[in-house]
């Protein structure tokens, strides 16, 4: 035999599926330990258990991908079918179905940072929700009883606010609530500073503030619990996080935007040497306009006491008055007794002079005439009422039933469900009927029925 010649095995090696998919498995685990991936998001699905399923595709492939809630958490942003991403996994296979894919560690939007997404969607979202609609927004006291200002307590930001409060309006009452502005810890720092200038701080409007910073900087200030706790705030509030170009959720939501702390301690509180110019000059004002007022009035109240009668000048009046109305009262009194009693006595001599007992019996004679022509009236009106009754009822009579029977009619019934016949249509030989005559009746069979003959009297 030749020394080029191989001699070729007949042995086969068999894999299950189980086997081939276990190494398969293993080589692409082992070759792809951890690999940084960009694709676009399309089919993405959320169960219940919070994990996030979707496939990355380029023009020319697709891979399915999955990152678990543990991982997911901890995104700024919410990925959304259509948006390109990088992500850091590795790769794996499910043996189940045996399909290969990434399981992602960490993911961000390619291009714009996820800061930047998540800014721009949570801002998309709250705008939906009329978070920042001006009819929500409160008006900004112009002389507060006193400020509250949430910061963190170890910055410049602070002290520049109290300067610049100082400065305006000396003595003005202050509380600080201390918050973390920035790092894992602001967010619920933030939230509860609100509440508590809400529920114990008295203030008449609230002042959160820090200074500049990059975009990862001022993260806290476009977090949605943040910025929820901002309009659920009762008190005003004033933002000003960041230099002037910088732009936060809170900025929006809050009442009134300070470009800098410094602007929105001017924006707080007004100057008081221009409060207190402006009171005195409304004070010399509202008393020259009283002492006009006050001597109006004086001028006024010594014309009505020229016009005015002495009391007792005017009792004296009304008192003479009252004994000519009493006196002008009992002569027409007087007047009207007299012209009754004349009345009363012509009366009297009428009725002495007329016989009453021929009146009565007069009056006596005219009643039984009446009463008599009363019952003759009567008695006719009866009769006529009676004649007229005798021959509505002989008419009605006559077209009863009864009087029909008289005249040698009959009615015939199908029994048992009686049924007047008016067809021969409705009955059949066999039918039992009953006939009502004028006196009595008869009940009898149908020995034959003609349904087409013709009546014949």
């Amino acid at each position: 035999m030749p020394q080029h010649e191989q001699t070729i095995s007949t042995e086969r090696k068999i894999f299950s599926v189980s086997e081939l998919t276990a190494r398969i498995k293993a080589l692409l685990e082992t070759s792809y330990p951890f690999v940084w991936i960009s694709g676009e998001i399309s089919n993405i699905r959320v169960p219940a258990s919070g994990h996030y399923y979707f496939t990355l595709k380029d023009p020319e492939a697709r891979i399915q991908a999955v990152m678990f809630r543990g991982q997911n958490r901890n995104l700024k942003f919410m990925p959304e079918d259509g948006m390109t991403v990088t992500g850091f996994g590795r790769v794996s296979v499910y043996a189940p179905r045996g399909n290969y894919q990434v399981i992602l560690e960490y993911l961000e939007p390619s291009g714009a940072g996820a800061l930047q997404a998540a800014f721009e969607q949570l801002k998309a979202k709250l705008a939906d929700e009329g978070l920042f609609d001006e009819q929500y927004k409160k008006k900004i006291p112009f002389l507060p009883a006193k400020v509250a200002v949430i910061s963190s307590a170890t910055g410049s930001v602070v002290h520049d606010i109290l300067r610049v409060m100082h400065r305006r309006f000396p003595n003005m009452p202050v509380v600080i609530i201390p918050a973390a502005v920035q790092g894992d810890e602001a967010v619920a720092q933030l939230t509860a500073a609100f509440r508590l200038a809400d529920a114990h701080a008295d203030a008449d409007v609230v002042i959160v503030a820090r200074g500049g910073g990059s975009l990862e900087d001022l993260a806290a200030f476009n977090f949605e619990g943040v910025a929820r706790a901002i309009f659920a705030s009762r008190v005003p509030v004033i933002s000003a996080v960041g230099h002037e170009t910088d732009f936060t959720i809170a900025d929006f939501v809050a009442d009134l935007r300070a470009p800098t702390p410094s602007a929105a301690a001017e924006l707080a509180v007004p100057v008081k040497a221009d409060v207190l110019y402006t009171l005195r000059a409304y004070t010399r004002r509202m008393h020259a306009r009283i002492s006009r007022q006050i001597q109006e009035q004086r001028r006024y109240l010594e014309k009505l006491g020229r016009r005015m009668v002495h009391p007792r000048r005017r009792l004296d009046d009304l008192r003479l008055r009252l004994d000519e109305d009493y006196t002008r009262l009992k002569n027409a009194m007087d007047r009207l007794v007299s012209r009754n009693r004349e009345r009363l006595a012509w009366h009297e001599k009428r009725l002495f002079a007329a016989p009453i007992r021929a009146r009565i019996r007069a009056l006596a004679d005219r009643r039984a005439h009446l009463e008599g022509r009363l019952k003759t009236a009567a008695a006719a009106e009866m009769q006529r009422k009676r004649g007229a009754l005798e021959s509505l009822y002989g008419r009605m009579y006559a077209l009863s039933p009864a009087a029909v029977l008289e005249r040698g009619y009959s009615i015939t019934r199908r029994l048992p469900d009686g049924a007047v016949l008016t067809d021969a249509g409705m009955t059949e030989a066999g039918q039992d009927i009953e006939v009502l005559l004028s006196k009595g009746s008869i009940t009898a069979r149908i020995h034959k029925v003609n349904k087409n003959g013709k009546k014949e009297f």
